[in-house]
């Protein structure tokens, strides 16, 4: 058995190349072998998102506060709230991020493969994120 209380690992910044505006990121358990599993607290302000991206194991985040965009590439941009539960299949190109007027926080939870638990591309456009 292993507690990882709380407030034991730093919040961060989400990285300016793989973020647009003000995003903070609490992690929460990182991938322990034999096991492949991580996750964090990703919170956004405000019209903050993340940049396009792909998992190799696919993706799953369960909204924990506030209003929310999701898109796949392709596909319209989605609302999502406090509650809700997406997930993204592996490899799927998408992007996920707070309303243009509310904060939203998710918690995010993905499997590495051969060490890599995402692949970041290229940032969401406004006009990809106004939808």
């Amino acid at each position: 058995m292993k507690i990882i209380r709380s407030g034991s690992n730093p919040s961060a910044p989400g990285p300016q190349d793989w973020f647009t505006g003000t995003v903070r990121i609490d992690p929460l358990f990182a991938a322990e072998e034999p096991g492949r599993t991580s996750g964090a607290h990703v919170t956004f302000e405000p019209g903050a998102r993340t940049a396009w991206h792909t998992h190799p194991a696919g993706q799953t985040l369960i909204v924990t506060f506030g209003s929310g965009r999701v898109q796949r590439e392709g596909g319209p941009v989605e609302e999502i709230s406090a509650g809700d539960v997406v997930w993204f299949p592996a490899g799927e190109k998408h992007w996920h991020g707070a309303a243009p007027d509310t904060a939203m926080s998710h918690i995010a939870i993905q499997e590495s493969i051969d060490g890599s638990a995402v692949t970041w591309m290229e940032k969401v456009s406004d006009t990809d994120y106004m939808g």
